[in-house]
């Protein structure tokens, strides 16, 4: 079974297209008008493995918010609709990225059941551009919209190009392994429930 999705968004905010191939090479076709958050959802199709492709106009003009966010939302939702009911798959991982000074530890569970702890601060209030507020908000808008528990830590650091682009790889490394499907239990759901 093929594990890919394609997923429009359409706002009187935004325009988002996400296709994304949780069985790829870490293949990207990233465009949001957002230099730094393109590079962020680059490290995340690289290292996680996933073919992704993000397409996104947004109102720019007025702020980076709605077009991170909706980003966010759209990557959840292709993410979801790929993985289905999520047969044979690890479901829970964790990593520690270090990055010079900083060291961030990523816990994902793909549960269905969305939560995010997000303990993650800044000594600035942006990189470049981008209001560093707006990397909770797409990764809160990742998480609900995917159905995950994720929990984020900054254990310590002080760069904030390294504090937020390690938080994207430890999410990449997290999710590579989350979904990797388990030969010994493919085809099973892993719950004792039934159901994820």
């Amino acid at each position: 079974m093929e594990r890919k999705a394609l997923i429009e968004r359409n706002t009187k905010e935004t325009e988002i297209l996400v296709e994304l191939n949780c069985d790829g090479s870490g293949k990207y076709d990233i465009s949001t008008g957002i230099g730094f958050f393109d590079h962020m959802l680059e490290q995340l199709s690289k290292h996680s493995l996933i073919d992704l492709k993000v397409k996104a106009v947004g109102d720019l003009h007025i702020d980076f918010h709605h077009t991170v966010e909706d980003v966010g939302i759209t990557i959840g939702k292709a993410l979801k609709k790929a993985l289905g009911e999520r047969k044979g798959i690890n479901r829970f991982s964790h990593t520690y990225i270090p990055m010079d000074e900083t060291l961030t530890r990523v816990c994902v569970d793909l549960s269905g059941r969305p939560y995010l702890v997000w303990n993650v601060d800044f000594t600035q209030n942006k990189i470049g551009d981008i209001d560093t507020e707006l990397f909770r908000e797409w990764f809160y808008a990742l998480t609900f919209n995917l159905g995950a528990n994720i929990n984020i830590e900054k254990l310590c650091g002080i760069n904030n190009h390294h504090i937020v682009e390690s938080c994207y790889k430890g999410l990449a490394i997290a999710l590579r392994n989350a979904i990797k499907i388990d030969e010994q239990k493919k085809g099973d759901i892993p719950s004792t429930k039934g159901v994820l």
